[in-house]
């Protein structure tokens, strides 16, 4: 049995989930705390991604870094970086399609917060910057693990963006999902489980292990 899709895939989903983390947290600290008339707008666009068909999404990203376009062109020639079948394009595609479900988690856990302790971090003679590392993001660990798994097996589970920008090549863009997809066409039905079982056993594990920790299960049993 080729393991390269599943290799690939979860290899994907890290990589994209690392980036996400660095984008989202002062992405939602900004949403958390911004009056700014265009806020709507940018949580509009942030969201975007839940409701619309991946294949719109990846539709759009083929056009938009296709050789034949200019802005393609102008990506490859001058930022030698070819997105359309290759595993960057998949990364920069996975990043924008799951960037809700990291974004949504830690806006959320930030604006639960009460306003107090932001404030005692400025009379304490924090930054910023400071009062997020130091003492924000420390309150809301549970908003943050939810959200890095939600965007980790989002990006696990994802076919249409990541058909429609990397195609199907073994070893390069060809992911699980499409293995699975390309084994169900050719009727290999043995195969097409295999890739099937192994995903769904590693995202019931990593999903349980979120429950069992923000529910303070795991505490208890050690007690």
């Amino acid at each position: 049995m080729d393991w390269a899709p599943i290799i690939l895939t979860f290899k994907l989903a890290l990589v994209t989930t690392v980036i996400l983390l660095l984008l989202s947290i002062p992405l939602s600290y900004w949403l958390s705390i911004s009056k700014s008339r265009f806020k709507p707008v940018i949580e509009t666009l942030v969201s975007m991604p839940l409701v619309l068909p991946p294949t719109v999404l990846g539709f759009y990203f083929l056009l938009a870094f296709s050789p034949g376009n200019s802005f393609g062109v102008w990506l490859n020639e001058w930022l030698g970086l070819k997105l359309v079948f290759s595993f960057t394009g998949l990364v920069l595609a996975s990043v924008i399609y799951s960037l809700p479900f990291m974004v949504h988690p830690i806006q959320s856990g930030l604006e639960s917060l009460s306003t107090t302790l932001s404030e005692a971090a400025y009379v304490m003679g924090k930054t910023k910057s400071q009062t997020l590392f130091q003492v924000l993001l420390p309150n809301i660990k549970p908003s943050i693990l939810t959200g890095i798994v939600l965007a980790f097996a989002h990006t696990v589970g994802e076919f249409g963006v990541v058909l429609m920008i990397g195609g199907n090549i073994p070893g390069q863009t060809k992911v699980a999902s499409i293995a699975i997809y390309d084994e169900v066409e050719a009727m290999n039905y043995g195969a097409a489980n295999f890739y099937s079982i192994v995903l769904l056993v590693i995202t019931f594990s990593i999903l349980l292990t979120v429950y069992l920790v923000n529910g303070g299960y795991l505490k208890r049993f050690w007690k």
